[in-house]
């Protein structure tokens, strides 16, 4: 007969196998973003493995609830209703129409782009800034006859660097922002010069690398100018008129005028409370439930809700939890000698490769038993945000956003393709990183 004691050594190290096997098959199908032969997407993947552990009693009902940070769901749930309403009342198509009708040449134009793209992630989050935009910069350089491709890629590296900067500017951040701990005003204090660094680097490196097509669209611009300047002096001034007028009404944007002003008020007394230390999660509830209150139907918002971002959280969470409890805890994290090192350096290049591997919400959540232990906790989070979110530019792959703006890209017939952003992430992910790096390892306050 078997010993109670060596009984007692032999469940704890099947529960340990167990959880090892669904975490690393749910990870590796992560990575992969589908299983063989099934449909199933990223959130399905990550609510089978949560099943899956349930199921085989390797954590009970109220462990697995317990292990779900409703914190973070809420708070991204009620920023998911926020941007909803302020993207229906027409705010992206005012911004888009505004940036169309400056008199800027194409360096200007992808500088404005990109500085936009930034300002509204680092707010809203910029998975909804990507999707709200893209339409519009894809028209934007139709009718200016602009070279696609840079501004595509620009507003996707500019969308993730910006969202570096605050807690609710993608959703890593949120998952850090309340595992972590750290306050509103902190985070973007210490991040807030990483994005805005960042955003000038974007700039630098894509004119650098499409100068050529930029040049050529200026010189197309000016010469196109001369001709309607040549034209123009010799017809009738006052027609001129009625056809510029005519064309400037075509191009007027369609906005919801008290929804927008509304959900403008709304937006920023929510970021005014963010930063004044009020808990986020409510704050973000309490605005979607003043938005709410109107005469849009929900439907309308419920549609734009990113329920499989949520799911996924959800089943993430019960996930890692498992494998925190049943494998994490047996490897005496505390005494590695790696950790006691730099903690910016040692997260920022596994967040890295990492987020390339699995994404970077996974990732983030992989990182949550490391953090633990870190002599230099704040640091180390603040690091993770950093790296997970520059990690995205890397690839076509490396964020929701980079895919966001490919699809619709796409069905536009544009083809952007993984070469091509390739190209602009490897040296944009690498220099940002590095000031990143720098940064915190360099800044104290």
């Amino acid at each position: 007969m078997i010993s109670e004691s060596a009984l007692a050594a032999v469940v704890p190290d099947r529960m340990a196998w167990i959880t090892a096997t669904v975490f690393g098959l749910t990870y590796l199908f992560l990575a992969v973003g589908k299983v063989p032969t099934l449909r199933i997407d990223r959130a399905g993947i990550a609510l089978v493995g949560a099943s899956a552990l349930l199921a085989m009693r390797v954590l009970d009902l109220d462990a697995a609830a317990r292990s779900v940070d409703e914190a973070t769901i809420l708070l991204l749930f009620g920023m998911m209703i926020v941007v909803a309403y302020v993207r229906l009342s027409g705010f992206f198509e005012l911004v888009a129409h505004w940036i169309a009708s400056r008199r800027l040449g194409p360096r200007g134009l992808l500088a404005l782009t990109i500085a936009l793209a930034g300002v509204l992630s680092a707010f809203l989050v910029n998975d909804v800034v990507c999707v709200a935009m893209t339409p519009l910069v894809l028209d934007l350089c139709r009718r200016r006859r602009l070279p696609v491709v840079p501004y595509l890629i620009g507003l996707a590296t500019g969308s993730n660097i910006g969202s570096v900067a605050t807690i609710t500017g993608n959703p890593q951040n949120i998952i850090i922002g309340t595992l972590s701990e750290i306050t509103y005003v902190r985070f973007a204090a210490r991040l807030a010069p990483v994005a805005a660094v960042g955003l000038v680097i974007d700039f630098v490196v894509l004119s650098l690398l499409y100068s050529r097509a930029l040049n050529a669209a200026a010189d197309a611009a000016a010469a196109a100018a001369a001709a309607a300047a040549e034209a123009a002096s010799g017809t009738d001034a006052a027609s001129g008129t009625g056809e510029d007028s005519s064309a400037a009404a075509a191009d007027d944007p369609h906005i919801h005028r008290g929804l927008l002003v509304k959900g403008l008020c709304v937006t920023a007394a929510m970021i005014g409370l963010f930063f004044a230390g009020q808990p986020i999660a409510i704050v973000a509830l309490a605005a979607a439930a003043i938005l709410l209150l109107d005469r849009i139907r929900p439907e309308k918002i419920y549609h734009q809700i990113d329920w499989p971002l949520l799911v996924m959280f959800a089943g993430l969470f019960i996930v890692v939890r498992a494998f925190e409890v049943h494998v994490v805890h047996s490897w005496n994290l505390e005494r590695w000698t790696a950790i006691r090192s730099s903690p910016v350096v040692l997260v920022s290049g596994l967040s890295v490769l990492l987020s390339n591997l699995v994404s970077n919400v996974p990732a983030v959540l992989l990182f949550r038993p490391l953090m633990e232990v870190m002599p230099q906790k704040e640091t180390a989070w603040l690091a993770l945000a950093m790296s997970s979110t520059l990690a995205g530019n890397l690839t076509m792959l490396g964020s929701v956003a980079n895919l966001i703006v490919v699809e619709s890209a796409r069905r536009s017939r544009i083809e952007l393709t993984f070469g091509e952003f390739l190209k602009v992430g490897v040296p944009l992910t690498l220099l940002t990183t590095l000031v990143g790096i720098a940064w915190l390892s360099w800044t104290h306050y």
